[in-house]
């Protein structure tokens, strides 16, 4: 198993930025493939982005594309989410998420383990 958790959530004004962090441990950290995952009150969890095992290759949801950049620094175990010109519409609890398995996976089912979130929150 791997074991997650996220950091660098906060305040900040639109327009604004923000790197979100995830520190893994447990298992080998390169077996993974991870992702961003955001959830708003009464909404449910959708994907932001996703990283393969050696960082070759990334995939994210288009309301975020241009804006955010998942990175992952394997000797360091942690995966990042660098988040700019945030929106109000950004206002969530964001996840992190890995799964034992190769590609991009953009549903919460493809991934096994998940961190406890991190709260951000853009004032408009």
């Amino acid at each position: 198993q791997v074991q997650l958790v996220e950091s660098g959530g906060g305040l900040v004004q639109a327009g604004g930025s923000l790197r979100l962090s995830c520190a893994a441990s447990g298992r080998t950290f390169t077996w993974y493939s991870m992702g961003w995952f955001r959830q708003s009150p009464g909404k449910e969890r959708e994907f932001v982005a996703a990283i393969s095992r050696g960082a070759a290759s990334t995939n994210y949801a288009t309301s975020v594309k241009g804006r955010f950049t998942i990175s992952r620094d394997n000797a360091k175990n942690t995966v990042y989410l660098q988040m700019n010109s945030l929106k109000f519409e950004d206002t969530a609890v964001y996840y992190c998420a890995a799964r034992n398995l190769g590609g991009l996976a953009t549903r919460t089912t493809d991934y096994a383990y998940w961190g406890q979130g991190t709260q951000v929150t853009v004032s408009s």
